[in-house]
């Protein structure tokens, strides 16, 4: 590429790949993971939950169908850098709006393409994700390692915090259809003949196609910060309450295990992803971090109490410790890849999560079932 800007990525175990920039011309530390998704990088791009990471893509090709305005998960992109083997500067979509680099470039987030993310990805499994630096203004190999090594890591620090909402807000917006867009709650409703369960949905990072998904399964939607607490929660009088996905160190998020421990039992809970590490630490239990995470959307988890097996999306670093839960609660869904926890249910309470998303963007749709069976326990509440 003929003028290309250079960039490098440098680990903080001294292993460092030298490629071409694009997006914006910044430096960006964060904790490098890798994603197996073959599509929906806008929407990687825009989840909340890689708030204080780098992400690299192993799809070879990115950058092929550009940016538009309605794939996005979020107010904004949270993905600190951005690393790909080959960046497509030419989008070929008739909903492309945007070209993949403008759009980096726009919110201020590096990118490097060029190398080679086999090795990368490799080099992750076997030692692990760690802190690395992305840099197209600091072109010092020496000195960004330092840097990363330098970086506090995900361990111990609250990200939810940073992403969670500031006030609470009514949410109306149902699944996507063709030629018509979004959905508005007021269809998902009609001809359901019930009224809508009222969900409070704790923001810890929340993607919007988890709450487009629970309007689509007929519920009406209140989002709350995270660390609302749950007497005014209750106090609302819901019919279920929603713990989402979101960022790092769920041992780390202050208070929030104490609020979902007053609610449990009280009110028909689910939760997704850092809702469900947090449900696990609200009954007691422990969360650890994992060698190199699940990321992407192909992972295989089975239903222990129907024995199917689902192809799922996933998105975290952390899990729960299933015999730090001493029988509080029941593990219902296992990850047939490392058998790491993937869902508990409390018996004689109508409370359950998962940690894999059901919501998919992107990803496989064979869990979207969970959002109506949450409607379901709380209609017979």
């Amino acid at each position: 590429m003929s003028g290309a800007r250079t960039a490098l990525l440098a680990l903080a175990d001294g292993t460092v790949f030298r490629g071409r920039a694009f997006g914006a011309e910044a430096e960006a530390v964060g904790e490098l993971v890798f994603n197996t998704s073959m599509t929906g990088y806008q929407e990687i791009l825009t989840d909340p939950s890689y708030e204080g990471q780098l992400v690299a893509m192993t799809y070879p090709e990115i950058g092929n169908v550009g940016v538009n305005r309605e794939d996005v998960e979020s107010r904004r992109p949270y993905v600190r850098g951005f690393v790909v083997r080959e960046y497509r500067e030419a989008p070929s979509s008739w909903r492309a709006e945007e070209r993949l680099g403008a759009y980096l470039a726009g919110h201020g987030i590096p990118a490097i393409e060029g190398i080679d993310t086999r090795a990368l990805v490799r080099h992750i499994r076997d030692v692990g994700a760690q802190e690395a630096v992305l840099s197209s203004v600091d072109l010092d190999p020496k000195r960004l390692v330092r840097k990363a090594k330098e970086s506090p890591g995900l361990v111990g620090r609250d990200l939810v915090k940073e992403v969670t909402c500031a006030e609470p807000y009514d949410w109306n917006e149902g699944p996507w259809r063709l030629g018509r867009g979004y959905t508005r709650a007021e269809e998902a409703a009609a001809g359901r003949g019930r009224e809508p369960q009222f969900v409070v949905a704790y923001d810890f990072g929340i993607k919007f196609n988890i709450l487009r998904n629970l309007i689509g399964a007929g519920c009406r939607v209140r989002v709350v910060p995270a660390t609302t607490p749950a007497r005014d929660v209750l106090g609302l009088h819901p019919d279920g309450v929603f713990l989402s996905n979101g960022p790092g160190d769920p041992d780390a998020v202050g208070g929030v295990r104490e609020i979902v421990a007053e609610l449990l039992g009280r009110v028909p809970v689910f939760g997704i992803c850092l809702g469900h590490q947090i449900m696990g630490l609200a009954l007691g239990g422990r969360t650890f971090k994992l060698k190199f995470g699940h990321h992407g959307g192909n992972q295989p988890v089975k239903d222990l109490t129907t024995g199917k097996v689902e192809i799922t999306a996933q998105n975290h670093g952390f899990a729960v410790d299933a015999e730090s839960l001493g029988g509080r609660a029941e593990v219902t869904h296992l990850n047939l890849n490392d058998h790491t926890v993937e869902g508990l249910t409390v018996k004689g309470q109508p409370t359950f999560s998962v940690q894999y998303h059901p919501e998919a963007s992107p990803g496989p749709h064979d869990a979207r079932y969970l959002f109506g069976r949450f409607v379901e326990v709380m209609a017979r509440r």
